[in-house]
């Protein structure tokens, strides 16, 4: 079975430029300092993408997230991540296992959400995906203390541009276009962070190494590069 988120302040007077700019990273390394001896952590919630099917334990997103955000905070203040995920996966299964988990008595620093592949994949409706997603990011937010800014949601892969999708590429691409619009719009009525790897998903075949020796899921190198597209966001709400 397929398993398968600026406020500019013009300053007018060329005499302060210079002091905005230098107490920048002044202000940021205060921020940090506050870190110092916490330990965060961490859930995240999903489907064969998070736990990581057809590549190693160390390269699972999730681990790779919490290991890059070690080395942006001032010490090591994460634990390494709980995952509740597996292969085949829809909206309704996670919500099920989520239950039973017993994570939901617990309050987490930070909550991640991907899922709905499956849900595509199986011809369920997108009504249907939308009224199980809005149940779980809001029991997402209810895990980490009832604060969404401690939230986040990746956006779907295509799996279109894979060995095993790419002759049905259009009509993949089209159907995850709508699932992923419904959990954009969801999770920014809820005041998520929502952050779309979903382009760089469908770079493959012009970049090598996207794709699991399976031919379906991203490869070790793909989970790097969405890491690398949104930690530095997730670091600033582990802020203060």
């Amino acid at each position: 079975m397929l398993s398968i988120s600026v406020a500019a302040i013009e300053l007018t007077s060329c005499h302060q430029e210079p002091e905005a700019t230098s107490a920048s990273p002044t202000l940021a390394n205060d921020a940090d300092s506050l870190l110092k001896g916490k330990s965060f952590s961490y859930l995240a919630l999903g489907d064969s993408y998070t736990v990581g099917e057809s590549v190693s334990e160390s390269d699972r997103w999730p681990v790779q997230l919490a290991n890059q955000l070690a080395a942006l905070l001032p010490s090591d203040t994460l634990s390494a991540p709980t995952i509740l995920a597996a292969t085949g996966w829809t909206t309704n299964n996670l919500s099920q296992a989520l239950t039973s988990s017993g994570y939901e008595d617990e309050t987490w620093d930070y909550v991640s959400l991907l899922i709905g592949v499956n849900n595509q994949y199986q011809g369920l409706a997108l009504e249907q995906y939308e009224v199980e997603f809005s149940d779980l990011l809001n029991r997402a937010i209810g895990c980490a203390g009832g604060n969404p800014l401690r939230v986040f949601v990746v956006s779907i892969p295509d799996y279109g541009y894979t060995p095993f999708g790419q002759g049905n590429q259009q009509t993949i691409r089209s159907d995850l276009a709508a699932f992923n619009g419904a959990c954009l719009s969801i999770s920014a009525d809820a005041g998520v962070a929502y952050f779309n790897i979903t382009p760089i998903s469908q770079q493959w075949p012009q970049t090598d190494n996207l794709i699991a020796n399976d031919g379906l899921h991203p490869s070790g190198w793909q989970y790097t590069l969405w890491v690398q597209s949104f930690a530095q966001e997730v670091k600033e709400m582990l802020r203060p």
